[in-house]
């Protein structure tokens, strides 16, 4: 045998050796499989080793492309930066230098011939890897994802069919043309322009054609400021005449608050050769990246009710921006939902205007700490497409790569266009003052249409006057303030088949009651629904006592505690017919072991096994019901449930707190989207937040769910925020909340200690009468109504301290009267209880939060508009603080004996 058969023999063995690691690594022997492990892992081999012959080395060559080909991609249009030396991509480095370049080898796994000369798999590998396009993804553990993405990046390049390539142009065109539309026209005023990233339009018409070719009915996107406009006309067709009308300053008249037209929203059915898809644009403040869990949440709720368990007809996109994409905590919060039970939504495609710059920001040594500003995409093995956004063509090959990954394998997918921002950041900065260099190379580069156009003009795909008709014809469409259908066609205007389900809500009155009683037969069945132990389902002793518990107070035996009140509520709604979705960390136990609604079997054999939740068992015909531990993120789930409760009314949608300290790490949620979203946008949304709070002498971080910073959100009857002290209040809100044909945010301040509290427990009566009532009066019926000289006005557990220490004292003049709801406030219901005493001249509001914190300021207005002139208002409450509560229990109790002492002291 001569000497180069037995090369070929031994090359032969290893690549059999390699390809057998690969399916069933341990058949390999251990020396080998380190080897090859490393080598999949990207670890550096020695430049030359004992016994490693040439075609070891080739495969790792592969290797070295597939990991590292995109550090020396052409992805940036202002070539700013030297491409940096990266010793693995060379021959030299892998003892390979001195070879013939027309040397055969075995191409392993490498897509194309089995055999090669070296110098065509190199010329192979920087084609497919150190274009204008550069891939990561070796770090993905799936196998088979890998060898996916090795397929559609080592083949030959797609060649776009002409009439796509005319189609590329007649968008970049338009993007181009209605930005320098608006500058000219609307001289001065804020737009955001998309100028120097205008390959984002046809990226997304590409997206929304080809995605409903693929079976895609509905995308809803998120995004920021920066090219909303364009998008909402060149891509959504949103008609460019009403655009104009914000321009000129005509708004919407019926919002009592609006948004600036670059924060605004919009939906439509744009037409596509496939079949009509409907596209939603979020709204979203100017807080970056804070819509993407929204518009996961909108999306999710947009499957469950498709039954769309996989993510095959609703695709979500975000759009990020480069510094936010790596500043902004909620995206790695939104990220680690993605594949989570509760939260999946079949993968997002995410696409990032990648203009290098942050405002002012755009030294790399600033930027991040990070190579990439995708690189966070890794922690989920999210695989990263980065491509250079002058090159259009490149931009819809990789779009495709990327919604085909999506839709085979249903995770999330990055597409980073790499651009430049040709203005400021708004059109009234002068970028120049920061960014001199920068702002030089970008003057003088022309235009991705400028450049495309030349290209096809070039190759003689289109004439120079055929190029020009396309920005003539687009801007005398803008003169007329119409589309153009060669842009985006609309459908024509028909309902979205869901939007009707709003219309109850629309003109609802707060005021407006509900029937919120259930029979007592009834209570009876559910109860029997809720205790009913599965056969052979073994239940820890003390859940197996709660349920015992529970049996007894179905029954009437035992008082109803808050855990049961809530069961028998969410039990009631989805057996008519209304969905429940409750979620947040340690939401199926509870924080505080109250609720139980997931049974564990201790008998389980698996890990995954054994779990009986009863509120999915009460009815064969019932609505969902879905409980979810959540990860332990507040903003990105808060937000989630937000976006979820916004697209699904018939669904109680609850985020519970696990302490309600901890509620403001989702304060953007709250304050941008929950409590003003239907005063900017009109957006109608029944989230309902559960935000334990009491004091109880645990510190500062488990006290309070600052009551007071909800009540400073509320006006224009846009939030609920209530504080029931019972477990029929609980269950009659809660009921009310889908009842009563009102879609607002209701918060909670629920309790902990009152959770097990008798007191605060109800008989079966009240859940068969009444209702929930915003005050709850006092309820001692030894005390003469005409002798009583104080009314002391309180909300939440604060009320049982009252009245332990008022019988203590055996106080007869005194009266205690529970405002459950605070608002909106109930004046007529407050107007008839200050009736009831006559002989009171003295009103005390009471709370055990510190005065400038609670209800008391915010309150306060309210209780003295209904005074007499002959009665005063007063306080009992902690000392002005600046944390919540105090950290030592003795001092916690002097604090209480004090506020109790003064509210019952006449």
């Amino acid at each position: 045998m001569s000497q180069r058969d037995e090369e070929g023999t031994a090359q032969s063995w290893i690549e059999s050796q390699y390809d057998q690691w690969l399916r069933t690594p341990e058949q390999v022997d251990a020396h080998w499989q380190a080897y090859f492990a490393a080598l999949e892992q990207g670890s550096s081999a020695p430049r030359s080793e004992e016994g490693v012959p040439g075609q070891v080395a080739v495969l790792r060559l592969i290797n070295a492309y597939r990991f590292l080909g995109h550090r020396v991609a052409h992805l940036d249009p202002l070539e700013r930066h030297p491409l940096p030396e990266v010793p693995e991509l060379t021959l030299g480095y892998h003892g390979l230098a001195d070879l013939d370049g027309l040397m055969v080898f075995e191409t392993g796994s490498l897509v194309g011939p089995p055999q090669a000369p070296l110098s065509d798999i190199l010329t192979r590998l920087q084609r497919s890897y150190c274009g204008t396009v550069g891939v990561e993804y070796m770090y993905l553990t799936d196998t088979a994802q890998k060898r996916w993405i090795q397929q559609r990046m080592e083949n030959s390049p797609e060649i776009l069919e002409p009439q796509v390539q005319r189609m590329l142009l007649v968008h970049l065109s338009a993007a181009e043309t209605l930005e320098r539309y608006l500058h000219t026209r609307f001289v001065g005023q804020k737009r955001f322009s998309l100028e120097g990233g205008e390959s984002l339009i046809p990226c997304l018409n590409i997206l929304i054609h080809e995605g409903r070719a693929q079976g895609i009915e509905e995308i809803v996107i998120g995004m920021a400021h920066r090219g909303r406009l364009n998008v909402l006309v060149n891509c959504l067709g949103r008609l460019p005449r009403d655009l104009f009308l914000e321009f000129e300053g005509v708004h919407e008249t019926g919002l009592t608050s609006g948004d600036v037209k670059y924060h605004q929203g919009f939906s439509s059915d744009v037409d596509t050769p496939t079949g009509s898809v409907h596209v939603a644009l979020a709204f979203n403040p100017s807080h970056l990246e804070i819509v993407n869990p929204v518009v996961e949440g909108s999306v999710r709720a947009r499957q469950d009710r498709r039954g769309d368990t996989q993510g095959e007809w609703v695709l979500p996109v975000l759009i990020h921006g480069d510094a936010a994409l790596s500043g902004q905590g909620v995206v790695m919060e939104t990220l680690a939902l993605s594949q989570t039970r509760g939260f999946r939504t079949g993968g997002t495609l995410h696409i990032v205007i990648n203009n290098q710059i942050g405002f002012t920001t755009s030294d790399p040594r600033d930027t991040r700490s990070s190579t990439y500003c995708t690189d966070l995409a890794k922690m989920t093995e999210t695989p990263v497409f980065h491509v250079n956004g002058d090159d259009p063509e490149a931009v819809v090959r990789v779009l495709r790569v990327a919604l085909d990954y999506r839709t085979t394998f249903h995770r999330d997918v990055m597409v980073d266009i790499v651009c430049y921002r040709r203005l400021g950041h708004n059109e009234q900065d002068e970028p120049m003052v920061t960014q001199p260099w920068m702002y030089r190379k970008i003057q003088a580069l022309p235009t991705t249409r400028q450049r495309y156009a030349a290209h096809l003009i070039q190759s003689a795909r289109l004439t120079q006057e055929e190029a020009d008709a396309m920005i003539e014809d687009y801007r005398a469409a803008l003169d007329r303030g119409e589309l153009l259908e060669s842009i985006v066609r609309p459908s024509p205007k028909v309902p979205y088949a869901h939007a009707a389900q709003w219309t109850p809500y629309r003109q609802a009155d707060w005021r407006t009651s509900a029937d919120t009683t259930l029979t007592r037969a009834r209570l009876t069945q559910l109860t029997e629904r809720l205790t009913l132990i599965p056969e052979g389902f073994e239940l820890h002793p003390t859940v197996r006592k709660v349920v015992d518990h529970r049996r007894q107070m179905g029954e009437g035996m035992l008082a109803v505690d808050w855990g049961m009140g809530e069961s028998l509520a969410y039990a009631s709604l989805v057996e008519e017919g209304y969905g429940v979705r409750l979620s947040g960390q340690d939401c199926g136990r509870g924080t505080f072991s109250h609720r139980h609604a997931v049974w564990h079997d201790q008998n389980r054999q698996r890990w995954d096994a054994g779990i009986h939740i009863p509120l999915q068992h009460i009815s064969p015909t019932q609505a969902p019901f879905t409980v979810i531990d959540s990860l332990l993120s507040e903003e990105a789930v808060l937000g989630f449930e937000y976006g979820y409760a916004s697209a699904q009314p018939r669904h109680l949608v609850l985020w519970e707190a696990q302490f309600g300290d901890f509620a403001n790490g989702a304060q953007v949620v709250i304050d941008q989207f929950i409590s003003s979203a239907e005063a900017k946008w009109g957006r109608l949304c029944g989230l309902t937040l559960l935000l334990p709070h009491g004091y109880e002498g645990q510190g500062p971080e488990h006290s309070s769910a600052r009551v007071e910073r909800y009540l400073q959100l509320c006006a224009d009857y846009n939030l609920q925020v209530c504080i029931p002290s019972t477990a029929a209040q609980i269950f009659h809100l809660l009921r009310r909340q889908m009842l009563r044909p009102l879609r607002k945010p209701l918060i909670v301040i629920t309790p902990k200690s009152l959770l097990r509290r008798k007191e605060a427990s109800s008989p079966l009566e009240e859940f068969i009468a009444g209702g929930f009532r915003p005050i709850l009066a006092e309820v001692k019926e030894t005390i003469d109504p005409a002798a009583v000289q104080r009314i002391v006005v309180c909300s939440g557990k604060v009320y049982y301290d009252l009245v332990a220490e008022r019988e203590q004292r055996q106080i007869e003049n005194i009266v205690l009267m529970r405002l459950e709801q605070l608002y909106p406030f109930p004046h007529e219901e407050f107007v008839a209880q200050l009736a009831c005493y006559p002989a009171a001249q003295s009103v005390l509001w009471c709370q055990e939060e510190p005065g400038n914190q609670g209800a008391w300021h915010r309150i306060q207005h309210y209780l003295v508009r209904h005074l007499r002139p002959d009665q005063h208002l007063s306080y009992a409450l902690r000392p002005s603080s600046a944390a919540p509560a105090v950290g030592y229990l003795n001092l916690h109790e002097e604090q209480r004996r004090a506020f109790l002492e003064a509210a019952l002291t006449l």
